[in-house]
């Protein structure tokens, strides 16, 4: 409880002051020229004056305030090794029972994790934990604050109190000295490459509280598969050259052997995602004679810039001879030696557009392209009536590789083209705008090529349900039969068109096996933190999905269909690294937050990051484990700039902050008591004057 006296003045401040002045310069004249009674007058003046001051005696109610203090707690997933997270809970526990006995302090508690997104969620930000658990708190009431930590924070400020923090900074730290560590990382990886072409990338393998520096074995891994086994000396950088399988995202992954004694193997692995990037695609397209036909898959191939296009319309077949000479001609000769049996094997695809045996080809070379085929190459036969005729390129060695033979009917009949029911699943035609209803909104065809017992599978139908689009598989390659020359009247625009450009463009990526048309296939992506599972299929229900987490744990997620051929599933994660997915017989792997958090790359506990900058607010660093049982410090509060630290102990600073919390006031003029004072007072005066 405090007592002071205040001034309410009943008039204004200005005119009080000049009664004042006056006042005393009356007082002083009276005194200087020796009037009789001046000290008197003086003092019945200023009763007066001071009555109209009003003094007031205040005596005011307030409550001490209680200093803030802050345990931050280290969440993140190196506080998850060993017996990190059991020390971190005693601590936590035993803090708050003793902070609790003392009614002076405030207690926050705020854990701080690493997150999987992004590279601020990859890093131990307790400074940041700090700095939210304290943002409405006055510097003068922060008491300090108290971090039970392995000693790895990424976020350590240079100077902690032009960040606002005034209190003493004491860290705990979880762990042991004796720990023993191996990792390996990077150094160089780009993140795009040539798919098919040597790449070059380098790594380090480095040993903590080991002694011995011999070589350490080395496995390399490409999306999930072994593909070399090395050697490498620890500290020093070592080269790594391997081949990208495939376009799209590859995962190269490097594994070190487990240190024995070693803390964790958290970081025994290492994940670069580099992005495979086909050279330009070379493509043949060979055109029996000219149709309408042609322009639309010209037009379509020479609008892709990574598409090398070799185009050739056979215009003069040998049969038609009319004598003109041939140095009179400006056509060229088809280089079919060239294309067909010395470079052959440089192109990614054969499209032959209406294209029949006419002897331009001899019959040897069909057996050329079937065996091209099986050797991992990409045909596509875009049939016009030609193909059911006697010159039929299936009347030729070519039929080993062709998914069907002709019937030799041809049907001139409008239709729309209508999605089988595994075409509604394949990736080719699954998704095509307008293919919902019925009939689909695009225009119709007049011409299907009749076939009889397909192989592989028929994703499209046309007139009278017979097979329009097949899709089929020969050795290591793919081979696509389109029976209808008409889907340029899509192109055109008749009835409307249709989706010409994205269905000509998946089935020739298809055929080139790119990674994302697969019919069987698992993805798996990160976003916003989360695991995204895509399975692919042309079956029915391919069950759950058995997930492998860095940490080491399993987990079974249920796979639920999104649409026909595709089911998905999102598992919300909060471990960073490298996941492993399996759904039967197909395996994936994703990488979860930044390949190179900061949270892995050094994973033994310490005490040097935090000492500058506890040693600088007044506080300390130490271990809290001894000989495997917990050692707490004693707490104690200190005012002032008091030492904060000693070797059993740590202090907490108490605030001298206080909050009002009411007022009495007592007026010193007021009623019968000021009455009295100036009635005294001009009595005193007129008891002078009247002598």
């Amino acid at each position: 409880m405090n007592w002071s006296v205040a001034f309410q003045p009943l008039v204004s401040l200005p005119l009080l002051v000049a009664a004042i002045a006056l006042l005393l310069a009356l007082a002083a004249a009276g005194v200087a020229y020796g009037v009789r009674g001046a000290w008197v007058r003086a003092a019945a003046a200023a009763a007066l004056l001071l009555a109209i001051a009003n003094p007031t005696l205040l005596r005011e109610e307030r409550e001490p305030l209680k200093s803030v203090v802050a345990v931050v707690v280290d969440r993140s997933q190196s506080q998850t090794v060993g017996s990190r997270a059991a020390q971190t809970d005693a601590a936590l526990a035993a803090l708050k029972d003793r902070l609790g006995r003392f009614p002076q302090f405030e207690l926050r508690v705020v854990e701080a994790t690493s997150g999987a997104s992004g590279s601020a969620g990859a890093a131990t930000n307790l400074f940041e934990a700090l700095s939210a658990a304290l943002r409405d708190v006055p510097p003068s009431r922060v008491g300090g604050a108290v971090m039970i930590t392995d000693g790895q924070v990424h976020d350590i400020p240079e100077n902690l109190s032009a960040s606002g923090f005034s209190g003493p900074l004491q860290a705990l730290i979880t762990g042991s000295e004796d720990e023993r560590d191996r990792k390996i990382e990077f150094v160089r990886a780009p993140r795009f490459a040539l798919a098919n072409q040597p790449l070059q990338m380098t790594y380090r393998v480095t040993q903590d509280g080991a002694e011995g520096q011999g070589p350490v074995t080395v496995q390399v891994f490409v999306d999930g598969d072994l593909v070399a086994t090395e050697s490498a000396t620890p500290g020093v950088e070592t080269p790594l050259d391997l081949t990208l399988p495939h376009a799209g995202a590859n995962i190269v992954e490097i594994a070190v052997d487990r240190l024995e004694d070693e803390i964790t193997t958290m970081n025994n692995r290492a994940i670069a995602s580099v992005e495979g990037i086909r050279e330009n695609l070379r493509v043949l397209l060979v055109s029996g004679e000219p149709h309408a036909g042609e322009r639309a898959w010209r037009n379509l191939l020479k609008s892709d810039a990574s598409v090398d296009l070799v185009h050739f319309t056979i215009l003069r077949p040998p049969e038609k001879q009319d004598g003109t000479p041939i140095n009179e001609l400006s056509l060229i000769a088809f280089p079919t030696r060239e294309l067909f049996v010395e470079k052959i094997e440089d192109f990614d695809l054969i499209v032959l557009d209406r294209y029949q045996h006419r002897d331009v080809l001899p019959v040897l070379y069909y057996d050329y392209i079937a065996q091209y085929v099986q050797n991992g190459g990409a045909l596509l036969v875009a049939a016009g009536p030609e193909y059911a005729g006697a010159d039929s390129i299936a009347r030729t060695p070519l039929i080993a590789a062709l998914p069907a033979m002709p019937t030799g009917e041809v049907t001139e009949a409008g239709y729309h083209p209508r999605l089988s029911d595994d075409g509604r699943k394949h990736p080719v035609t699954r998704d095509l705008e307008g293919a919902d209803a019925e009939p689909p909104q695009w225009g119709r065809w007049f011409r299907t090529v009749g076939i009889s017992d397909p192989q592989g599978e028929v994703v499209m139908r046309g007139a009278s349900d017979e097979p329009l689009l097949v899709l089929n598989r020969f050795g290591e390659g793919r081979v696509g039969l389109l029976l209808s020359d008409q889907g340029w009247l899509w192109a055109r625009g008749f009835e409307g068109g249709g989706p010409h450009v994205n269905l000509y463009r998946r089935i020739a990526h298809w055929l080139m096996q790119e990674p994302e048309l697969e019919e069987e296939a698992l993805t798996a992506k990160a976003a916003d933190g989360a695991l995204v599972i895509r399975r692919q299929t042309m079956g029915d229900d391919p069950g759950p999905a058995r997930i492998i987490l860095p940490s080491g744990e399993t987990a079974d997620v249920t796979l639920a269909q999104e649409k026909p051929g595709l089911w998905t599933a999102t598992l919300e994660t909060g471990e960073i690294g490298l996941y492993q997915i399996a759904n039967g017989e197909l395996k994936t792997l994703a990488h979860v937050g930044p390949v190179d958090a900061p949270e892995f790359r050094d994973m033994i506990s310490t005490t040097a990051p935090l000492g500058p900058v506890a040693e600088a607010t007044g506080g300390s660093v130490r271990r809290i484990d001894r000989d495997g049982s917990l050692a707490l410090p004693g707490i104690a509060p200190v005012r002032g700039q008091a030492n904060a630290s000693g070797r059993d102990w740590i202090g907490l600073r108490t605030t001298s902050e206080t909050v009002l919390k009411g007022v009495d006031r007592l007026p010193l003029f007021a009623g019968l008591l000021g009455l009295s004072l100036l009635l005294a007072a001009f009595a005193a005066t007129w008891y002078r004057e009247g002598r």
